[in-house]
């Protein structure tokens, strides 16, 4: 029997799986693009609670965590947020901008996978969808891939299957289990953009789950500003989410939870109205919940003006810097994207091909690049998927 021939097989066809294989069939490659779900694209219809965050307007390298923080400039200064934006516009999909440069479709996310079996059907690629990926074979100057039963071979193999998170839709550790296989080295993957969990005793906090203020985040030297939400588990909302890939066990988070006030503030409230509580001066700013829970965790009862400026800075440098000790995360379960994988020291930059195996690639979340909460893992599957297939095209 003889057995299909591809110039290129890709496995995995969401985000960046089906960019590739659209750009490399539209320039005269023959491809076969294959995934073990029955539809394309599943993780790109829940994105974006829907509608798709399907870029960022401030895309930049800088943006993104990697043993090699310069590895993704050569993508994602090839194919930028513009391009994919006119490709968007180019299908008609009508759009907005939510905040912080992040891009909405103002529909579905069933628009932007639609555009994307689109781009395929130019490009002639053919499906091979709802079959698992069985032996894969290499030699000879090509890969042969055992999908359901049968098999398929292409000098050209590409891993675009992803990382762990969210196991719910399929997703697993298959292309860190490839990679090896082919002697790549891959950096540890762990959970990104997920809540923290808090325990011991910050278990008070969960007593506020649902409660939401806009913070500043830092761990390290990394900080954002954006919205915290207590859960009833821990640490949750897009600051929480931003932190979360930076951090690591045993380390603090600091959360700011008044960055709109200068410094200063509370001594201030103080001689202006020294009758006023902790509480009351709190609850001006911050949800009532949270100002009852941080006044009687300061310990400061009874009206300001009782207390010695002392005291009340350092109060209010408490608030600006409330040290939280998490004793874990919610896992790959609750985690948006994952931070590590196939190590970025073996592939090239310019086409995400592994140094050492001609003909296999590497694109997506499967490669350690991780990009920050807001459209920017998305950019990055569009821009590595794009590098890869021109580069299997020969263009």
């Amino acid at each position: 029997m003889t057995i299909p021939s591809y110039d290129t097989i890709v496995l995995g066809a969401g985000a960046a799986g089906l960019m590739c294989a659209a750009v490399a069939g539209q320039r005269g490659s023959r491809v076969l693009l294959v995934d073990h779900a029955d539809a394309v694209g599943k993780k790109i219809l829940i994105s974006g609670g829907g509608r798709c965050n399907f870029t960022n307007l401030h895309t930049a390298p800088d943006r993104y965590l990697s043993a090699n923080p310069h590895f993704a400039k050569s993508a994602l200064g090839r194919y930028t947020a513009q391009d994919f934006l006119a490709l968007v516009e180019a299908y008609g999909i009508v759009w907005h901008e939510k905040t912080l440069g992040q891009l909405f479709c103002d529909g579905s996310a069933k628009q932007i996978v639609a555009m994307l079996q689109a781009e395929c059907d130019k490009g002639g690629v053919t499906l091979a969808l709802g079959a698992p990926v069985g032996a894969i074979d290499h030699g000879d100057g090509g890969f042969r891939v055992a999908i359901g039963g049968r098999a398929a071979a292409a000098p050209a193999l590409v891993i675009a299957t992803g990382g762990p998170s969210i196991p719910q839709m399929g997703a697993t550790g298959f292309a860190y289990d490839l990679a090896r296989r082919f002697g790549l080295k891959v950096v540890e993957p762990r959970p990104a953009l997920v809540p923290l969990t808090l325990g011991g005793d910050e278990t008070l906090f969960r007593s506020l789950s649902g409660v939401a203020t806009e913070v500043v985040a830092k761990t390290g030297k990394t900080a954002f500003r954006e919205a915290a939400l207590f859960t009833h588990k821990g640490l949750s909302g897009p600051a929480i989410l931003q932190i979360s890939s930076y951090w690591r066990h045993g380390d603090s988070v600091g959360i700011d939870f008044l960055p709109a006030l200068a410094d200063g503030w509370l001594v201030a409230a103080k001689h202006a109205r020294p009758r006023v509580t902790l509480e009351q001066a709190l609850d001006r700013h911050l949800p009532a919940r949270l100002a009852v829970t941080l006044a009687d965790r300061l310990d400061l009862d009874g009206e300001l003006g009782g207390f010695t400026d002392k005291r009340v800075a350092a109060a209010e440098r408490h608030l600006a810097d409330w040290r939280f000790s998490p004793n874990g995360t919610e896992g790959f379960a609750k985690a948006e994207v994952t931070a590590g994988g196939i190590s970025t020291a073996e592939l090239s930059s310019k086409t995400m091909e592994a140094r050492n195996v001609p003909g296999l690639y590497a694109i997506g979340e499967a490669v350690d690049v991780t990009g920050w909460l807001g459209g920017y893992n998305f950019q990055w599957a569009w821009a590595s998927g794009h590098a890869a297939g021109l580069a299997i095209a020969g263009a």
